[in-house]
């Protein structure tokens, strides 16, 4: 069989996304709560986790099992399958991965990449559970969907995804082990197939950067109002694309083109979920928002939460927003040494700082301070169901980002 995970296990006792903290495992948790219209018989598997009546969980491919204590003295056996991928969606998945090293380094590095996860699915490929796919399954008389017996193993297994995004590949079918020697044979075929040198020629960066010095000055972008011309045929139906769409779409391109003309290259590289952001961004409306949610499959609130990282920061806002990572110490020490200081002042009591990867975080206060890779802080503020949104535009200096949403805490 497959490693088992020490138990029982407690959650964190408040809120019910308290059992995940990286966004994967609440992808798991999200996947279990969708699948359920019985919010009581949830209820009652959070509660049964947090009290420490799940025992150690096995697994194995294709499930997860556990004894959980319910009313009666002896256990009952629960457990919860997924679909494990077919050899040709493995395939599809490893050479996914294979193909981009920064996969492969974050996967190492206990982390699930929102980029994995996006190539895969747009490869056909679902790594993390659908609500469909979960399947749970208990020797207790209830016959809800899921027990609370059930659910409870589902809350307690999304801190184990947490720490070790691996469990999820288990689950479809091959265990760590496996997958690492698939990933290192392709990366040493990919490295072994390459071209021995480089070709001739320049880079293309100091290609741009020639012709932008002998090329003669371009004209000004026309005016917003010379974009509104109607379209010369009207689109063919059943193509559900209205006059106003594709007029919308090409006002968005012609902007586009005007920034890169401008030298603004940051949208050159952007993915489809990315961009669709970028779109929601912009405030096209209601309706367009609503199926830009729909095509992504996101989540409502989630994809807001991006949205709002977008306006204050831009693509690097929701690199922010998506992806933790681990920034030198000595940065995170002096911003740390630097808002103590401040928050001697600024606050009415202590004020405890608490550091994790590139994030420092004032619970009490309910702000955060998120380091981005472009060595600027951006900061958060949380609401009532503790999820933390974009707050502010992002600073280089961490006292004056704090300060920037210091006023809207009421503190």
């Amino acid at each position: 069989m497959s490693p088992s995970v020490p138990g029982p296990r407690r959650a964190p006792a408040r809120g019910k996304r308290a059992f995940a903290a990286t966004w994967w495992g609440q992808a798991w948790v999200t996947a279990l709560e969708d699948s359920s219209l019985d919010t009581g018989r949830l209820s009652r598997g959070r509660t049964y986790t947090r009290k420490g009546m799940v025992g150690p969980t096995t697994v194995a491919p294709g499930q997860v099992k556990a004894a959980v204590r319910g009313s009666q003295p002896r256990p009952y056996r629960s457990s919860v399958h997924l679909p494990v991928l077919t050899d040709t969606q493995w395939d599809t998945l490893l050479d996914t991965i294979a193909a981009r090293a920064g996969h492969l380094a974050a996967l190492l590095d206990d982390e699930m990449p929102a980029e994995l996860v996006d190539d895969a699915r747009q490869a056909g490929v679902p790594l993390l559970p659908q609500p469909t796919e979960l399947e749970p399954d208990c020797s207790c008389p209830d016959w809800g969907y899921p027990c609370k017996h059930a659910a409870a193993l589902c809350y307690a297994i999304a801190a184990t995804i947490d720490a070790d995004p691996f469990v999820l590949f288990t689950l479809r079918g091959r265990r760590r082990e496996e997958v690492l020697a698939e990933l290192r044979a392709r990366r040493t075929a990919m490295q072994e197939t390459a071209a021995p040198s480089a070709p001739t020629g320049i880079p293309a960066s100091a290609a741009y950067t020639r012709w932008a010095e002998h090329t003669p000055r371009l004209p000004e972008p026309l005016a917003p109002a010379a974009h509104a011309a109607a379209l010369p045929v009207t689109p063919p139906s059943g193509t559900g694309l209205s006059t106003t769409d594709l007029e919308r779409l090409m006002t968005d391109t012609a902007a586009r083109a005007a920034r890169l003309l401008a030298g603004d290259t940051a949208g050159l590289h952007l993915t489809q979920h990315q961009d669709a952001v970028r779109i929601a961004a912009s405030g096209p409306g209601p309706e367009w928002f609503h199926r830009l949610v729909q095509n992504t499959g996101t989540r409502p609130i989630s994809f807001a939460r991006l949205t709002r990282a977008w306006r204050h920061g831009g693509p690097t806002g929701l690199i922010v927003a998506e992806q933790p990572h681990t920034p030198d110490p000595v940065v995170m020490t002096a911003a740390r040494t630097a808002l103590t200081a401040a928050l001697v002042e600024m606050a009415p009591g202590p004020a405890p700082l608490r550091a994790w990867r590139n994030r420092l975080t004032l619970t009490d206060h309910g702000i955060q301070l998120r380091l981005g890779p472009d060595a600027r802080w951006y900061p958060c503020l949380r609401d009532d169901d503790g999820q933390w949104w974009p707050a502010a535009s992002p600073d280089a200096d961490p006292v004056a980002a704090l300060t920037s949403v210091w006023r809207q805490t009421g503190t």
